[in-house]
């Protein structure tokens, strides 16, 4: 008796892939869970698709892990670096120290293109709006107008053939802009199991946007995967992150059928590594939980110079209990721990009156007890022309001189205002940045429909080498073991920070005018015309009437009363 089983369609295409294509790239998923001093959780996935490849390759037509959709827009429009993030929220320095990886408000992108490329403007345009359509956002809307090419902020982060020149970069924001569910499920779409399998499965718009903080990351870099970099591989990175607040639930306990809906289904049958982590370093201290089902390993990580303990559980040996479920449950009262001050963090706020003129300000705050060094960019529309004599840089009462500066103005419908500052800033101080700006009266084309909730400025960029990194322990691994990675500790740590995004009120006219103006022109015509264009159209004619009897005899008898009366006179 011959038996006959059904294996899913997916399966076998998986199985077949392994035979056909060449084992030359790998996929890592990971989630880390992170539990902060201020009572929040901070949850971040990271996937990551290596690709070892010849550092020829200009085509994209046959991959195996990697997305062959990004792939072609990335050799189509020869960008050698992509970034781009759609976030959510505003990231809050002091009380959730520093993100693993660091976005503004809105949307972000920024990108490196080959030297062979001739114009830039024209691929950066045609990468733009060739992402706009695969992520369903609104980066059609970034142009030269709102673009700027920094010299020191975005360094290359992968292999470069070149010197670097920044006039192959180009960086622009979109604070306004919405992040959703229509971004989300094609960001899901470019990982090797889509959303069918392994920590991909967790990530439920229904859970993800009800969050404190959301932001989602797509990084492409070209990286050295030999000693002298003989052989270069294409990473793609990923990132989902998170932030849940759990202090205000009356059940303090948390887990991951709590924060995504449903527990974990397994790995990803295409994944090399699959691993959840959890920062249990607080444990025994002020807070004291137990972590269910028991981790898989430990790890202690001094990454940053900080002692931090960790939770692995390996999804791969766990996949076969089916969808099972990690919980944090808490012996004692859960309560905000002892939280300590990030060493850089900065403010950016508008002062003044009236809508004719005003000042940006930013604050930046360095409770390091030595002296750091840091980049500020600011990126400023063309529409709040600003004065770069009226710079303002104290600590104080001393003034500060900037050790570098770069200064392009800023042209009408064309570019934007771009200043980037070298800065010293003086240990456990504030130092206040400002700088005068006028407010510009648009053409009435220029206005977006809501032109009276007001104009959003992108966020103040500041990067700084730290050379501890307190509360800041990213999950990038080295092509190693899990403990070399989180143990990789080095002289400096590059921190980027992103300020608030501002909302500026620009002179807007009324825009109801226009309707009550129609409104009156056509009521006075209507009055005007019609009288008019009787009058002139129309003639009097008289029509004789006949009476009845009763307006025949009065008729008479009216004419013989006039007739006697003549006749006396």
């Amino acid at each position: 008796m011959m038996m006959h089983f059904k294996i899913p369609s997916f399966f076998i295409l998986i199985t077949l892939m392994k035979f056909v294509f060449p084992q030359n790239d790998f996929f890592h998923e990971e989630l880390m869970l992170k539990p902060l001093p201020s009572g929040h959780v901070y949850a971040h996935f990271q996937f990551t698709t290596l690709w070892e490849t010849t550092k020829d390759i200009t085509t994209f037509q046959h991959s195996h892990l990697f997305p062959r959709g990004l792939g072609e827009i990335i050799s189509r429009h020869n960008v050698n670096e992509l970034h781009l993030t759609l976030t959510k929220g505003l990231w809050n320095y002091q009380k959730w120290g520093y993100p693993y990886h660091d976005a503004g408000p809105g949307a972000e992108i920024y990108s490196w293109f080959h030297e062979d490329v001739n114009n830039v403007d024209d691929e950066w345009k045609g990468l733009t709006n060739a992402l706009a359509g695969l992520f369903c956002a609104s980066l059609n809307f970034v142009n030269p107008a709102n673009s700027v090419s920094p010299e020191f902020t975005f360094l290359p982060t992968g292999v470069l053939d070149r010197s670097i020149n920044s006039s192959y970069l180009r960086y622009s924001s979109l604070p306004k802009e919405i992040v959703c569910t229509e971004n989300l499920t094609p960001f899901k779409k470019l990982l090797p199991c889509n959303s069918k399998k392994g920590l991909a499965t967790l990530l439920n718009s229904a859970y993800i946007h009800n969050t404190n903080y959301h932001s989602i990351g797509v990084h492409f870099r070209v990286t050295c995967s030999s000693m002298f970099c003989t052989k270069t591989s294409l990473e793609l990175r990923q990132s989902v992150s998170l932030i849940y607040d759990t202090i205000t639930d009356v059940s303090q306990n948390w887990s991951v059928r709590k924060f995504f809906g449903m527990g974990i289904r397994g790995a990803c049958p295409l994944a090399t590594l699959s691993n959840v982590y959890i920062d249990i370093s607080n444990n025994n201290t002020n807070q004291v939980y137990e972590l269910m089902p028991p981790p898989s390993a430990k790890i202690v990580s001094l990454r940053g110079g900080q002692l931090n303990e960790i939770a692995v559980y390996d999804i791969r040996s766990l996949s076969s209990k089916g969808i099972f479920n990690i919980e944090v449950l808490y012996n004692t009262a859960h309560t905000a721990g002892l939280n300590y001050p990030p060493i850089l963090y900065a403010n950016r706020y508008v002062i003044g009156y009236g809508q004719e003129r005003g000042s940006l300000v930013t604050k930046i705050y360095n409770n390091y007890w030595q002296t750091l060094n840091i980049i500020l960019l600011e990126s400023i529309p063309w529409y709040l022309p600003v004065y770069l004599h009226s710079v303002k840089i104290t600590c104080g009462t001393e003034n500060i001189i900037p050790l570098i500066q770069r200064y392009l103005p800023g042209k009408e419908r064309k570019n934007p205002y771009y200043l980037e500052l070298i800065l010293s800033l003086p240990p456990q101080s504030v130092t206040k940045f400002s700088i005068e700006m006028d407010y510009s009266f648009l053409k009435w084309q220029e206005y977006p429909p809501d032109a009276n909730h007001g104009f959003y400025i992108g966020p103040s960029i500041i990067t700084t080498l730290l050379p501890i990194a307190r509360n800041y322990t990213a999950i990038q691994f080295d092509g190693s073991t899990i403990t070399s990675s989180f143990n990789a500790s080095r002289d400096v740590y590059l921190v980027q920070l992103k300020t608030e995004s501002l909302l500026i009120s620009l002179p807007t006219p009324d825009f109801s005018m226009p309707y009550n103006v129609i409104c009156l022109a056509c009521t006075a015509v209507a009055l005007a015309f019609g009288p008019l264009h009787n009058i002139s159209t129309k003639r009097l004619v008289l029509k004789r009437v006949e009476m009845d009897w009763k307006e025949r005899l009065l008729s008479s008898l009216m004419k013989k009363i006039f007739k006697s009366k003549k006749k006396q006179e």
